[in-house]
């Protein structure tokens, strides 16, 4: 009977010490950055994990390189990142790759100060030119080139018609912008027909009219709430943004289970459904948690 008591004894104690260690311990956290559709993969990535049984804290508004500075220095425990900004502004390659090409390349590089890059989703968020849907349709325009013949006919047929492009300030002036994008396409620009203006500005300049064509993000919800036509890039010259999760390695060494929890939810973000759940919060006013909560419903994860 004794021998049953301290048995029975010990063992309680094991699980309340492990139900006391499982508590104290610190949760993970989770960085994103300062626009809607990172708001979006934080409020999905907290309720996933938490489902899972992780217990996590957002840390949001982060600007990209304090965000990436704070997870090679431990103060962050995982991001969702893109396969661009790491690509260029974290390791300083401009070398256009394909996508493929740009998650390995990263995968291999951030490994050598401790993230590891999980599966990626299957989105792009990168630049692209763009049109009223109407417009674009009706003069037969669906690529970057068919886009550039336009406009060379436009000079040449009627000059006095100047196509007006929207660009925000800082791709009209950066090394990777503008002058290497006409060089790509041999598309020639006189000043008067590039209006700058805050990136945001650019979507109401091309739904309005104001704009005949403009530079915006693929996966933006104004992309689908304002009817805009994304042209293709057909000469590959924008570098690809894929989101992906990235979590320090440790991190995933002491958490079993978080790697496929995080894999589980990537092949569910297509450029579809994360410009969907964008306008919905950008358009239709609803918020990050509640867009997430109903993405994570329709697909059955919760």
């Amino acid at each position: 009977m004794f021998t049953r008591w301290v048995r029975t004894l010990a063992f309680a104690l094991g699980i309340s010490l492990a139900v006391s260690h499982a508590a104290s311990a610190a949760p993970l956290t989770l960085a994103t950055k300062n626009f809607t559709e990172q708001h979006i993969l934080s409020a999905i990535t907290v309720m996933w994990l938490q489902h899972k049984g992780f217990e996590v804290d957002p840390k949001t508004n982060l600007a990209t390189t304090i965000g990436r500075n704070a997870m090679v220095n431990k103060q962050i425990d995982m991001t969702w990142e893109y396969t661009g900004t790491s690509l260029i502004i974290f390791n300083h390659i401009e070398q256009r790759m394909p996508p493929e090409e740009a998650y390995q390349t990263v995968k291999k590089l951030d490994a050598k100060v401790g993230l590891v890059w999980l599966d990626p989703a299957p989105m792009d968020n990168t630049y692209a030119f763009a049109m009223r849907r109407d417009r674009a349709e009706k003069e037969h325009i669906s690529t970057m080139s068919e886009l550039v013949a336009r406009v060379e006919q436009i000079r040449k047929d009627d000059p006095e018609n100047n196509w007006m492009l929207g660009l925000d300030l800082e791709f009209s002036g950066r090394s990777d912008g503008m002058k290497p994008l006409q060089k790509a396409y041999g598309f020639a620009l006189d000043r008067p027909q590039i209006r700058q203006m805050d990136p945001g500005l650019v979507y109401n300049a091309i739904r309005d009219g104001f704009v005949d064509a403009g530079l915006i993000y693929t996966t933006d919800g104004r992309v689908k709430g304002f009817d805009i036509k994304v042209l293709k890039d057909d000469k590959g010259f924008f570098p690809s943004y894929a989101v992906t999760p990235v979590v320090r390695k440790e991190v995933l060494d002491a958490n079993p289970g978080l790697a496929e929890a995080f894999n589980q939810l990537s092949p569910l973000i297509t450029n579809e459904v994360i410009t969907d759940l964008n306008k919905r919060v950008d358009i239709d006013h609803q918020s990050p948690q509640q867009v997430a909560r109903d993405f994570l419903k329709s697909t059955g994860l919760l």
